[in-house]
């Protein structure tokens, strides 16, 4: 009886330290494949994400021009602005686009820069997402122009509006002009600086990108002291080498990604850490 008492509780301790092997074996395995997948994740959909909103974004940029062209001015002529309602809509879609895809990028870019400098990445969001702000309140300031001339066209005194029109004017151009840019200096210079300091893309592209950031700083400076607006001399070439690393960088990402020995240097630090 004894013995087979023994044998019984022997049998369990055998079972019991089986089924400890066993979920050990099963916790290391599930660490060896977590460790494993964050080793290789390469932020790929980050990366095709932000190169096609790359694109988007300055194809927007682009095309925001073409509807209106050089309609919008001070001083207004409101008659010639209120029989473009058509065009003014067009534009104001096209901006809300321009705006989008430009949030979108520094989202995109967001969680692979934060593993870099937490800092510096949520700055780069700050400032994309300012600028894409006063996109928008330059849209606005477009809209309530429209209307404003729709009223003027139909009044006996249209002058009566002007004022009212070149206000709505310089909001547009201050915002579009002067803010907008400031705060898309600020997002690409520090999202370009992450990217330089980390390896993420080569050196020459991410440099590329700083100088760049630098020479745009230049056009709202420039458009500030003089108040020339518009598509001037100065903001073609000043801002002709930024708008050719983000379309570099576009492709870039898209095809290549971010670099994978930066990425895994930071999975290294963590794992060394923890």
């Amino acid at each position: 009886m004894k013995t087979a008492l023994h044998h019984n509780q022997r049998k369990k301790e055998i079972e019991m330290r089986t089924d400890r092997t066993r979920t050990k074996e099963i916790e290391m395995s599930a660490d060896r494949t977590q460790k494993k997948e964050t080793e290789m994740r390469t932020y790929r959909g980050n990366a095709i994400a932000a190169g096609v909103l790359f694109i988007l974004c300055s194809v927007a940029a682009i095309l925001s021009i073409v509807p209106l062209g050089e309609t919008v001015g001070a001083p207004v002529d409101f008659a010639k602005l209120a029989g473009s309602d058509n065009a003014v809509v067009m534009t104001a879609l096209i901006q809300f686009v321009w705006a989008a895809t430009g949030m979108g990028i520094a989202i995109a870019l967001y969680p692979v820069l934060r593993l870099f400098n937490p800092t510096l990445a949520l700055g780069s969001v700050a400032g994309r997402l300012v600028e894409n702000a006063f996109i928008l309140i330059g849209t606005l300031s477009l809209l309530a122009l429209l209307t404003v001339s729709q009223q003027a066209a139909g009044s006996a005194d249209p002058s009566s509006f002007q004022a009212t029109g070149d206000a709505l004017v310089a909001v547009r151009e201050w915002a579009l002009e002067f803010v907008g840019p400031l705060a898309f200096f600020v997002g690409t210079f520090m999202y370009n600086y992450v990217m330089y300091r980390s390896r993420l893309v080569p050196r020459w592209l991410s440099g590329l990108g700083l100088v760049g950031a630098v020479l745009a700083l230049v056009v709202p400076l420039y458009a500030a002291f003089t108040q020339d607006f518009g598509f001037t001399t100065v903001n073609t070439v000043f801002h002709l080498p930024i708008g050719l690393q983000e379309m570099i960088l576009a492709v870039w990402l898209i095809a290549k990604g971010f670099s994978a020995p930066a990425l895994a240097s930071v999975a290294a630090t963590e794992e060394g850490a923890s």
